[in-house]
């Protein structure tokens, strides 16, 4: 276990960072910011020459390839970071200069036992993408086929653990403070990077999440994901299809190439509401240069290290309330609120419905360009506190990937309408998945099942409670305490009993030669 000094040095350490690039300013100047941490903060930044403008991204990246990860997740979080370090987090580019192409060679080799050779014709030594968890090569396999080789960064496992165990004391102690610092949640907003980064840690499961995406996504057209070669795949390397197209934030190109930039936009979101809705898993790094355009004008998808999941129940708010804010049904997502237990029930759902109503009107009818997803998230999160909302960790990934995918969609189309393009696709799904029909399939399928599980709970009742056999009841027995038990209960021994006598004798024998006791 890490010493609590050890925790306190490191942040230290990267405060001073932080402070080189003004990127504590903010936080020692917010009224909701614990006395205790404004004086770390202060210790901190002594000394230091703070820029004008803070630079939030440029600390994260000098700080390390864990701060890298954890800027990127708080990119979505105004209520936790503030507007302005939000704005600039979304900047925060996962680009590290890469490992030396013998390291990345031996890890390859470390990682499968064997020559790397073995299952690789030829390795480009030049990668293509180097980032603070792993960089990807260009390769050609033994059986001739050009693939993409992701390799995890040599080290980069333990550095990742030994900074997150930081983040969580740090994180603990935060929210031990109470008030504003308690009902934002940081302890699990860190329990949820922590599991995002473990995965990304592994890329078997990466590799694993990739295969359930594309198998989810199957029926969708125009939308795919590269295939897993599992036979060169572990831990630490992971072998995909090597994906051949334009690089979807290359507007200009995909023009040039004939793609119909508009429909190319509407299908994005379409795939992301597909995923997140319908299947309740979905890409949640879907960012610029994990999204290419093939010659056919499919789009396609690399990099599933951080996945998103939604259970059933969550889905079915997720749409309703999305569909409430499209129609400007706002009482219905103030309902759903409090069914969900996001507004804790002291709260009026009427003045919660007028608080949204003033986030989501402005939307209706404007193009992206003038209002945005994002900016309705800020205006979500300006209320919450208003209405005691705790942060909703499960819904963390959701939102950064709403605000990702706004931004890509934006570019391809300036005058693109989230809400217009959404409100078919869940008004559709919603019509099938909460409608009649679908009510009386989930009623039957519950009690069909719960029918189904009757012949077992009878007999798991019968083995607890066995029928009687041929011999009578036997006659209610008297409760005796046992002399240990006693003697256990009181705290006493034998030894305790003898040292008694033998006082109590003393005593007599004493008491009878002074003449007491006659």
């Amino acid at each position: 276990m890490t010493a609590p000094r050890t925790h306190i040095w490191r942040l230290l350490k990267w405060g001073r960072t932080a402070a080189k690039h003004g990127a504590l300013r903010g936080i020692e100047r917010d009224p909701n910011t614990p006395p205790p941490v404004r004086r770390m903060v202060r210790i901190a930044r002594f000394g230091t020459i703070q820029p004008a403008v803070p630079d939030y991204a440029g600390a994260f990246q000098d700080i390390g390839p864990a701060a890298i990860k954890l800027g990127q997740s708080l990119a979505t979080r105004p209520d936790l970071v503030g507007e302005e370090a939000a704005q600039n987090l979304l900047s925060l580019q996962d680009d590290l200069p890469p490992v030396p192409f013998s390291a990345i060679c031996a890890e390859i080799e470390r990682s499968f036992a064997a020559p790397w050779s073995d299952y690789f014709a030829s390795i480009e030594e030049e990668p293509v993408g180097s980032a603070s968890i792993a960089q990807v090569h260009k390769a050609v396999t033994t059986d001739g086929r050009t693939v993409a080789v992701k390799v995890l960064r040599p080290g980069v496992r333990e550095r990742f653990a030994r900074d997150i165990a930081t983040y969580e004391w740090a994180a603990a102690h935060l929210e031990a403070l109470g008030g504003e610092a308690a009902r934002l949640r940081p302890r699990l907003t860190i329990a949820n990077f922590k599991r995002w980064s473990n995965t990304e840690l592994d890329l078997r499961r990466e590799a694993a999440a990739a295969s359930e995406l594309a198998q989810a996504m199957r029926g969708y057209e125009g939308y795919r994901v590269p295939d897993i070669d599992w036979d060169r795949t572990n831990g630490r390397v992971m072998t995909v299809e090597w994906i051949d197209g334009i690089k979807i934030s290359r507007r200009d190109d995909l023009r040039a190439a004939g793609h119909d930039l508009e429909e190319l936009s509407e299908r994005l979101v379409l795939a992301f509401l597909t995923q997140a809705i319908d299947s309740g898993f979905f890409h949640a790094d879907m960012h610029q240069g994990n999204l290419f355009v093939e010659a056919d004008g499919t789009i396609a998808a690399i990099d599933f290290g951080i996945m998103g999941r939604i259970d059933r129940q969550a889905r079915q708010w997720l749409a309703e309330i999305l569909y409430g804010l499209t129609t400007g049904n706002y009482r219905r997502v103030a309902e759903i609120h409090f069914e969900a237990q996001y507004v804790p029930s002291h709260h009026s759902v009427d003045e919660f419905a007028t608080a949204l109503r003033a986030v989501g009107e402005p939307m209706r009818g404007k193009p992206v360009s003038e209002l945005s997803v994002g900016q309705m998230l800020d205006g979500l999160f300006a209320i919450t506190r208003d209405f005691d909302m705790q942060t909703q960790p499960h819904l963390l990934l959701l939102q950064k990937t709403m605000v990702m995918v706004e931004g890509i969609a934006t570019q391809l189309n300036p005058q693109i309408n989230m809400w217009d393009v959404s409100a078919p696709y869940v008004r559709s799904w919603i019509r099938d998945e909460l409608g009649p029909e679908a009510a009386v399939a989930d009623a039957l399928k519950e009690n069909v099942s719960t029918l189904l599980r009757l012949p077992d709970l009878v007999r798991r009742v019968e083995e607890r409670f066995p029928p009687r056999g041929g011999a009578p009841e036997p006659a209610p027995l008297p409760e005796i305490e046992l002399m240990w038990e006693r003697r256990q209960r009181e705290g006493k021994s034998a030894w305790g009993y003898l040292l008694a006598g033998l006082v109590g004798a003393g005593v007599t024998a004493a008491a009878t030669a002074l003449g007491w006791i006659f």
